[in-house]
């Protein structure tokens, strides 16, 4: 049967419209690309869902900075409209409030869902979130109106990229407290410089000691989290923010050590590193010397990795004093030639700890069949070389520049030369000392077992075994690099901090102190074969 030719028409008009459909492109509203919109609900809350999809950096499909100022922009918006209707979504909670300039007390109003944005009397209890907004604030606005408009905005920006700043985003362990972003306005003018700041108490769970709150305000002009203006005071249920002017707020945590501490573990770091190199140059004197005197010192290969050792830990501290001394003065080419060398004498002093493990292992745990042809000349490509290679990956991406600590203020309290780009920092540094790390703590382990084994094997024949034994563990400790592996324990607090700063600057008086007791020379030493050729021997160079 014929279609009808009127049927047949709209069936065609009918499918090319649907064909021009699905051909179009859906449109991003995370780019707003069109234009900013505010009377229409649907596309704000498109806009709203923007905060949980912009989660990574170079995500094509979001304008990060468009959106923050999208949303500085809604508020001006619903400041400057007649009506009073409030604005209740899943990541944006808005107040509107016409309020008279002669109030007689200050306004209180809940951030603590479900009444968030809510205005609190002031029989009631006090919310531990809230927002608390002098009188004062309203009757400076001008006389000639009988009602001023406050907006009171809450954006929970999830765990995106919108509201972060740069240097938020820079940095892994910093944060805003519970994804909460407040914005306050009252009339159509920028308030600034008031006389009784405003109030903004956050509520949140205790936080680790090496971390810091600090209140802050989203600053237009740079695009990023500032503190000026703002003063941050704990209290028992979490912070209270107190600021000069109105504007989108929010608590920062970040990692960072005040200036009067970062001073102090400076000069016990530059202290420490000092002794050590004055001890490590005495190792290596001494090394000479028995290399001279000894006819075995020339053929074994345990002196040459200790003195290896030795010799990136004395350049590194080294570098490290002339790096704090110097901080950012001289030209870039210069900082960054000095952020090279510590950065391959790091890694070295890592490799050849790594390495010292590895010697332990095959004197201990892999005794038979661990004759190498050119031994030392492999360990020596390795322990040089892979540290090269790293360098010069790391440099190659531009990784090195000027480090900047901030105490709670945001003020300077330490520059020097090091990473500009904290992944290179995470990868070649931290993740890098990881895995020689787990390695050496896994032989350590092994070998502190074979150690006080073979002191209950002889305690029949000897006294006083079991310090001895821990004298051993201990100088193959420092060996290894357990005072490195401190570090782990500092996210404990300010206290662990100090320890790991005091003790793994003096490695080189342990290391010292390890090589002294093992080949100086003694009647009973001169007499064996080999003072570290397998782990029993050096052991019973302890005990005798």
């Amino acid at each position: 049967m014929a279609m009808p030719r009127g049927l047949g028409t709209l069936f065609l008009l009918l499918l090319a419209s649907g064909e021009g459909k699905s051909l179009e492109m859906p449109r991003d509203v995370c780019l707003l690309s069109g234009g900013y919109q505010y009377d229409d609900p649907y596309y704000v809350t498109d806009i709203a869902n923007c905060f949980a999809k912009c989660r990574q950096q170079g995500n094509h499909s979001c304008n990060v900075g468009r959106l923050q100022r999208y949303w500085l922009a809604y508020e001006r918006y619903l400041a400057e409209r007649n009506s009073s209707d409030s604005v209740d979504l899943p990541y944006v909670k808005v107040l509107v409030q016409n309020v008279s300039p002669n109030i007689t007390e200050d306004l209180l109003f809940s951030l603590q869902p479900p009444q968030i944005s809510s205005q609190v009397g002031k029989d009631k209890d006090k919310p531990p979130v809230r927002v608390r907004l002098p009188k004062s604030l309203f009757a400076a606005q001008p006389h000639n109106r009988s009602e001023v408009r406050l907006v009171l905005t809450v954006l929970d920006i999830s765990a995106g990229n919108v509201f972060k700043g740069p240097r938020l985003l820079l940095n892994d362990d910093s944060s805003i407290v519970n994804n909460h972003v407040v914005g306050l306005s009252v009339g159509q003018t920028p308030i600034t410089g008031l006389s009784e700041p405003l109030e903004i108490s956050f509520s949140h769970q205790r936080q680790p000691p090496n971390m810091i709150l600090t209140c802050v305000f989203w600053d237009v002009t740079k695009g990023d989290w500032a503190s000026e203006g703002c003063s941050t005071k704990l209290w028992t249920k979490g912070t209270i923010c107190h600021c000069d002017h109105l504007t989108f707020f929010a608590l920062l945590l970040r990692p960072v050590l005040d200036l009067a501490t970062v001073q102090v573990l400076t000069h016990i770091s530059q202290a420490g590193c000092g002794v050590s190199m004055i001890f490590l140059a005495f190792t290596m004197t001494l090394y000479v010397f028995l290399r001279l005197s000894l006819q075995r010192f020339k053929s074994e290969d345990a002196p040459k990795i200790h003195m290896s050792l030795s010799g990136s830990l004395f350049f590194l501290n080294l570098l490290f004093l002339i790096n704090v001394g110097s901080g950012s003065k001289g030209p870039t080419a210069s900082c960054w030639t000095r952020a090279t060398a510590f950065h391959y004498f790091l890694l070295c002093t890592f490799t050849w700890m790594g390495l010292e493990a590895f010697h332990l292992y095959l004197l201990t745990i892999r005794v038979f069949n661990t004759y190498f042809r050119h031994y030392f000349l492999k360990l020596s490509l390795l322990g040089w070389g892979l540290p090269a290679l790293m360098v010069i990956g790391t440099g190659s991406a531009n990784s090195y520049g000027l480090y900047t600590i901030r105490d709670q203020e945001n003020r300077t309290s330490l520059e020097l030369c090091w990473f500009q780009k904290e992944p290179a920092l995470y990868v070649t540094v931290h993740g890098y000392f990881l895995i020689t790390f787990l390695f050496e703590a896994v032989v350590l382990i092994i070998v502190t077992w074979k150690v006080f084994t073979l002191s209950s094997v002889t305690a029949g024949k000897e006294r006083r075994q079991n310090w001895k034994s821990v004298l051993t563990v201990l100088g193959l400790s420092s060996l290894v690099g357990v005072t490195w592996g401190l570090a782990i324990l500092t996210p404990l607090g300010l206290s662990t901090v100090y320890i790991f700063t005091l003790f793994n600057s003096l490695q080189g008086v342990f290391i010292f102190c390890w090589f002294t007791i093992l080949y100086f020379p003694r009647q009973s030493t001169e007499s064996s074969s080999s003072g570290t050729a397998r782990l029993d021997q050096a052991h019973l160079a302890l005990h005798e």
